[in-house]
């Protein structure tokens, strides 16, 4: 009997089987910590622009604010 595990052996499947998943797992790690920045980069950039918007609404507020009054117009008999 030869000692060297055969392709067909539980055992060398098995242990093939646990490299690919290792393998994959790290792939996914890489995966999750780019997903992870790109997930920062992406609320930093909204918080940024909610701010923008909010000091957008405030100056058009203001602006409005020093709008005079305008009379009811008429309406067309």
């Amino acid at each position: 009997m030869d000692d060297a595990a055969s392709p067909n052996d539980p055992i060398t499947q098995i242990g093939e089987r646990i490299e690919r998943l290792l393998q994959r797992h790290a792939e996914l790690q890489r995966s999750n910590a780019l997903l992870t920045e790109q997930v920062a980069a992406l609320t930093k950039e909204r918080d940024s622009l909610a701010s923008r918007l909010r000091a957008a609404r405030a100056r058009v507020d203001a602006l409005l604010e020093r709008l005079p009054e305008t009379p009811p117009t008429k309406e067309a008999p």
